[in-house]
């Protein structure tokens, strides 16, 4: 069996605890290297997984990796990631990103025009439309079409007690639960419900976000997202209603390495076939577009 060899950028706690075990241990993945801003950390992080590190721009730097892999999983800052999955597009690896692809329309439209230019593959990895649970649930949903509305919850509690690594994160603390959540709830909605074509946006505090969606199919759907709700307060959660009843999201029980190793596989997939995935590079794009969209709506606020 050939194996795709796939490189990592980003030596952080999501890299770490994700990123980092999926790809080690996939059996259709060669990991190539590990690359981060911080030497040490992507020294530790490669021989934590037996691959080599790599680190800044000299001969043992990103285009040294780039040149020994096909592709490359980002698990960076989405404004880090945009510029670099753009230059290992050009490259010619296969895209493996995080969401959001970037915080700005100009660099995640930037991200795929170099995917599209090189005929590289891309995937973005929205973990509730990767977890094998979920995603069948988002399948069973997107088959029927008689929806009258849905709604999503996604309220992290993030810098409450016991707070996840991912609370130090400087992007998420600038840009709140919009942006980091806001990309789960919109890859629940849009798959069952259609495209965006309206959103109205209110803020609340400290970053408790109101979206109102319109959908190509007329149907309306709301999403309510904060990284700040009360612990006892936090949970995510989708309901849709319609002639069909009401179906509501299940508990997730998949863990994030099995979700990104089901992303792993539609990246192996879409690069062995050429088909695009439903949630690729451009689908990546249409979120950034709408939650720009929503976030210039409460700049004005």
């Amino acid at each position: 069996m050939t194996k795709l060899r796939i490189g990592l950028l980003g030596t952080g706690s999501w890299a770490e605890r994700t990123h980092a075990p999926a790809l080690a241990a996939h059996p259709g993945v060669e990991l190539t290297g590990v690359w981060g801003r911080r030497p040490e950390a992507a020294t530790a992080l490669a021989q934590a997984h037996g691959t080599r590190a790599y680190s800044g721009e000299g001969e043992d730097g990103l285009d040294a990796l780039l040149a020994a892999s096909e592709a490359v999983a980002v698990a960076l800052p989405p404004d880090v990631q945009a510029p670099l999955a753009a230059r290992a597009a050009a490259a010619g690896c296969h895209l493996l990103l995080d969401k959001p692809v970037a915080t700005d329309v100009t660099g995640a439209r930037a991200v795929a025009d170099a995917a599209e230019a090189a005929g590289v593959a891309s995937v973005v990895f929205c973990t509730t439309r990767f977890a094998p649970g979920s995603a069948a649930w988002i399948a069973e949903q997107s088959a029927k079409k008689d929806w009258f509305t849905g709604h999503a919850d996604w309220l992290g509690a993030l810098y409450g007690h016991g707070a996840a690594p991912s609370a130090d994160s400087p992007w998420r603390r600038d840009k709140g639960g919009l942006w980091d959540v806001g990309p789960h709830a919109l890859s629940v909605l849009i798959p069952v419900l259609g495209d965006v074509t309206e959103v109205t946006a209110v803020r609340g505090e400290p970053d408790l976000t109101h979206l109102v969606l319109r959908h190509t199919t007329g149907v309306t759907s709301s999403a309510t997202l904060s990284l700040s709700a009360p612990t006892a307060g936090a949970g995510a959660g989708v309901t849709f209603r319609g002639d069909s009843g009401t179906a509501v999201l299940p508990p997730g029980t998949d863990s994030a390495v099995t979700s990104f190793t089901a992303a792993v596989d539609a990246l192996l997939k879409a690069a062995e076939t050429g088909e695009p995935h439903p949630c690729d590079v451009r689908f990546g794009v249409r979120l950034t577009e709408i939650l720009a969209q929503a976030e210039a709506q409460i700049a004005r606020q």
